[in-house]
C-alpha cells in the first residue's frame, strides 16, 4: 500500500528539487509535476514526487486525521509513514 501525505515546502532547490518538512522530518523531493510551487505551500506527496498543492487549512487537517489515526491503533505516527517523526 503507498500512502501519500501532505508536506510543507521549506526550500526551494535547483533541478526541481525542494526541501520539505513533516512532523519535523526534513526530506527532499521532486517539484517536476507541479508548476509554481513555492516556500510555504502544502503538497501531497507520493513515490517521491509532489503530485497536488493543498491549501493550508485542509493539509493541516489531513496530518491531524493521520495523528488521530495513529493514537486510534496506539503506534505513533512514524508507524504509519517513515517521514512522520
Amino acid at each position: 500500500m503507498c500512502l501519500a501525505i501532505p508536506v510543507r515546502v521549506t526550500v526551494l532547490l535547483d533541478d526541481e528539487q525542494a526541501e520539505i518538512e513533516v512532523g519535523g522530518v526534513r526530506n527532499r523531493i521532486s517539484l517536476a509535476l507541479l508548476d509554481g510551487v513555492a516556500v510555504g505551500d502544502f503538497v501531497i506527496v507520493h513515490a517521491g514526487f509532489a503530485i497536488a498543492r493543498l491549501d493550508v487549512a485542509e493539509a493541516e487537517k489531513t496530518l491531524a486525521l493521520f495523528d488521530e489515526i495513529a493514537a486510534h491503533i496506539g503506534e505513533p505516527a512514524h508507524a504509519l509513514h517513515p517521514w512522520f517523526s
